[in-house]
């Protein structure tokens, strides 16, 4: 009988090359069978990442010198997705788990999206998608960034809910590619009035029992 997948693991703040090789030897022991379905959480130090997308790193605003100057690092990686930033008070979700079952990328994506925006609303923010646009969304400010990756069918990356950051960080780049007409970046802490702002532990505990949730059902709706 399969482990059943602890809730989430949590590790803290981390630099994201460290979480990148550390999410790498998740994938290789998921790849492998030899651990169950995982969600991990962190929040990165101050870092802008590139995503696969062509022309990514155009949207970076900034010279390296500025970058180091302002101690924000700068990476790239082979998530799907455009630039972005990570940061603290961001909380990032990395979901290393097998898409073997069903092989549907995209109801995946749509599944980290309804994920993030059941449990939103749960906290009471009006959360949804936009057309054509990937993320999740509060009117017209993005407030989640996803872009994910497969290996032999185990998913990995994942998405990045904007809590309670700096959101003047993401003036150093174009975030997904975003021009102003199509929106700007949001937080909860933005969107939430101080007293309904739900602690951090609430947060994680919500998403991970949503994500959960849908994912079985996503495996369940395989045979569809």
């Amino acid at each position: 009988m399969k482990p059943k997948p602890a809730l989430y693991t949590d590790w803290g703040r981390t630099e994201y090359s460290a979480a990148l090789e550390r999410q790498r030897a998740l994938l290789d022991a998921r790849v492998h069978g030899e651990i169950p379905d995982t969600l991990v959480f962190t929040e990165h130090d101050p870092v802008f990442t590139l995503g696969a997308r062509r022309g990514a790193d155009a949207h970076i605003l900034l010279s390296e010198s500025v970058l180091k100057s302002r101690g924000i690092a700068l990476a790239k990686t082979n998530r799907g997705g455009d630039a972005t930033y990570h940061g603290p008070g961001q909380l990032v979700g990395y979901p290393i788990v097998s898409l073997d079952p069903r092989r549907d990328l995209h109801a995946y994506l749509r599944l980290l999206e309804q994920t993030l925006i059941s449990a939103l609303r749960g906290f009471g923010l009006k959360a949804g998608r936009r057309r054509g646009l990937t993320g999740v969304w509060v009117g017209k400010g993005k407030i989640a960034a996803i872009g994910v990756a497969v290996r032999s069918w185990v998913a990995w990356h994942g998405f990045a809910l904007n809590v309670d950051c700096d959101l003047a960080a993401f003036d150093g780049i174009i975030p997904c590619g975003l021009t102003p007409d199509q929106g700007h970046v949001t937080s909860m802490s933005a969107e939430l009035p101080k007293s309904k702002m739900p602690t951090p532990e609430k947060i994680k505990t919500e998403i991970a029992k949503e994500f959960w949730k849908l994912f079985k059902k996503y495996l369940a709706e395989k045979s569809r």
